[in-house]
């Protein structure tokens, strides 16, 4: 790991008063298998929100888009090979000055993921219907009900329906 820091790893405060983590917005990837569920990091305590369970994200780099930095950020943690996931849908929150992407993403090719940097204590592949079960990072358990019916597959949802309703918001884009 390099001491060398992307200038985009910083904290900056968004129009809500709030501080987050990346100049230039973050994103984090949401892979779903849908033999095995969605892809879990356990983050280290030290991190924003220690010791929840969340999708492999972070930072984006100047000039990077959302999809580059989730799959990006998903290789540096969790050891995602960019070519086994198939980006779907990019849903957006702003925070006024300061968005967060999760990209959801199929999974194509079976891979394990693998802890690839300092920032997880586990990853895990975690059954739909058991996610809410873990204690979640906030924001992500925010967006969760509203992402779960996205998941193709998913047998307690109606994707078409909940994709244009986030669509005809502003929230979502299908990639």
């Amino acid at each position: 790991m390099s001491d060398l820091r992307d200038p985009g790893d910083a904290w900056v405060t968004a129009e809500d008063g709030n501080r987050y983590w990346g100049r230039f917005g973050a994103a984090g990837l949401l892979a779903h298998d849908p033999a095995r569920g969605i892809l879990l990091q356990h983050r280290v305590d030290w991190s924003d929100h220690g010791g929840t369970w969340g999708i492999p994200g972070g930072a984006r780099h100047e000039g990077e888009d959302a999809v580059s930095g989730a799959i990006r950020e998903s290789g540096e943690e969790a050891g995602v090979p960019p070519q086994a996931v198939a980006p779907r849908f990019g849903y957006t929150i702003d925070r006024g000055g300061w968005t967060y992407t999760t990209v959801i993403a199929e999974v194509t090719s079976p891979f394990e993921p693998e802890i690839t940097d300092p920032e997880s204590h586990a990853l895990a592949w975690v059954p739909l219907a058991e996610v809410a079960d873990y204690p979640l990072h906030p924001g992500f358990a925010a967006s969760w009900p509203l992402l779960r019916p996205l998941l193709a597959g998913d047998p307690d949802a109606t994707e078409a329906a909940t994709a244009d309703a986030l669509i005809a918001s502003g929230s979502l884009v299908r990639l």
